[in-house]
């Protein structure tokens, strides 16, 4: 490929500090899907008065726009410049927080958290680029593990950060606070970031537009289905358009010179497997993250910033831990160390679902497990996927890692809210459930009836659980193929 003048990043000298830039703005786009989930409650009682599906939206807005685009803009790191295109996706990112921040109704909420979706795309692959050209190689998988580490982090430190800038006041002051965060993180990266090469890539824009649209349609499905019925027209219709749209995208891919995601890529068993288990793993995670910030501020009386400090036990691993997977791997390999991954953050899942009545040490316990097992399947995935792409592609080696990690986020939030809501809603008191249309949120059901708070709050926590462990099932089944394609491939072991 034809490169630019721009020089060469040093490898070995500055990979330090741009370990640790690159690691805060991860830190800071990912935990951004952890701390809305926090004001989801006061985003209920508030001003904007959104529904059960609003409420989804508002969450998976940010999510969806990031996971769609987050391959096109590692793209055009790789063509336009790695170091320019994040410097503006952080800009583009403190853009749309303050216009949700201002925002007087659910659209225009929702227009913000789209725009913020499009910085972010533009932030997270261009970090992991720049940081594999700014590490030498022998270096390469220490610094994968931190940033992996980052990404894992990233969820908790939004659920904490938010949590007290919650406490302090009110939503508006999180996009705010976060508006703020991003243009610190943009005169850092200014400063550290190195320059590197430019790729001659054509950017693939109906392939993009394509994957975009099949997307939202299916999780127009899952969210509108609890709202509008699963047999209802708009729902069959989404997930209709959903599989001609995939289809339509997969023919563009096979036959433009540069896809944005080259389907062949995926008859690599490895990436296949990695891909899927990122996607997985995040769906867990980040589905657990939307029930948790509920659950512990209805069903344990939590104020949001006990919510957002409840969370921290899932990170004790990440922090203690990660460093310590490389070395893991290369002793019993790939396919053991995702098999107990999976296993543990299918089990941890479940121990929650039975656990948000119990005292919060057995709570903070089972965060643990699930923490086990996000601390070594993401490091593993991570290097997995980067080592199946050549370095210079590296854009779109970190694209496609992010794209999976935030299409698992959005699946998950998608996903566990939907049954979330079925499951509040089957176990609201007669009267409240023979409500037409019934209440599909607390804030609902509680302006009903509100002498009904506590069978309100545990219909709630019925809900929950049983989301939780269908995600736990997800997991787990899906661990088990990813596993299966692991071993198919022994030449998986991350370099």
């Amino acid at each position: 490929m034809a490169s630019t003048a721009e020089s060469p990043a040093p490898k070995a000298r500055k990979s330090g500090p741009v370990l640790a830039a690159m690691s805060v703005c991860t830190a800071l786009v990912v935990g951004f899907v952890a701390a809305i989930n926090l004001a989801v409650p006061g985003l209920a009682a508030g001003s904007l008065r959104p529904t059960s599906s609003d409420l989804l939206w508002i969450v998976d807005a940010y999510v969806v726009i990031f996971a769609c685009l987050v391959i096109p803009a590692g793209a055009a790191g790789d063509k336009f410049g790695r170091k320019g295109v994040l410097l503006t996706g952080l800009g583009v990112f403190a853009f749309g927080a303050l216009i949700s921040a201002v925002a007087p109704n659910v659209a225009v909420m929702l227009t913000g958290r789209a725009v913020t979706g499009l910085g972010a795309a533009c932030v997270l692959p261009n970090c992991v680029a720049i940081l594999l050209h700014a590490t030498a190689p022998e270096r390469r998988p220490h610094a994968l593990a931190v940033w992996a580490a980052a990404t894992g982090i990233g969820g908790v430190v939004g659920n904490v950060g938010g949590g007290a800038v919650l406490h302090m006041g009110s939503w508006r002051s999180l996009f705010l606070a976060v508006a703020a965060v991003a243009l610190c993180c943009f005169a850092w990266t200014a400063r550290s970031a190195p320059r590197g090469d430019r790729h001659q890539r054509d950017l693939d824009v109906p392939g993009t537009l394509l994957f975009v649209a099949a997307v939202v349609a299916l999780l127009i499905g899952v969210i509108e289905g609890p709202e509008q019925g699963w047999g209802s027209a708009v729902v069959l219709l989404s997930f209709a358009c959903c599989a001609l749209l995939g289809l339509c995208w997969a023919r563009v891919e096979l036959r433009v010179p540069h896809p944005m995601l080259d389907p062949r890529l995926f008859r690599s068993p490895a990436l296949g497997s990695a891909a899927l288990g990122m996607t997985m793993i995040f769906f867990g995670t980040f589905g657990l993250f939307y029930v948790n910030a509920s659950l512990l501020q209805y069903g344990r009386g939590f104020t949001v910033l006990q919510a957002g400090l409840g969370i921290v036990p899932l990170t004790v691993p990440l922090l203690v831990g990660t460093r310590y997977v490389p070395g893991l791997v290369r002793r019993i390999g790939v396919p053991a160390t995702l098999s107990a991954a999976f296993a543990l953050t299918g089990a941890g899942l479940i121990a929650l679902s039975y656990a948000a009545t119990l005292a919060y040490p057995v709570y903070a316990a089972a965060l643990v497990v699930v923490g086990l097992g996000t601390m070594l399947a993401v490091p593993c995935l991570t290097a997995l996927i980067a080592s199946a792409l050549p370095v210079e592609r590296a854009g779109i080696a970190g694209g496609l890692q992010s794209a999976t990690r935030e299409l698992g986020s959005a699946l998950g939030v998608a996903v566990v809210g939907t049954v979330l809501t079925a499951g509040f809603t089957h176990h609201l008191p007669a009267g409240l459930g023979e409500h037409a249309p019934p209440p599909h949120t607390v804030r609902d059901a509680l302006a009903l009836a509100p002498a009904d708070h506590t069978a309100v709050t545990e219909a709630f926590t019925h809900g929950a659980g049983t989301a939780l462990r269908v995600a736990a099932l997800v997991v787990l089944v899906a661990g088990a193929l990813v596993v299966t394609g692991a071993r198919r491939d022994r030449r998986t072991a991350p370099r």
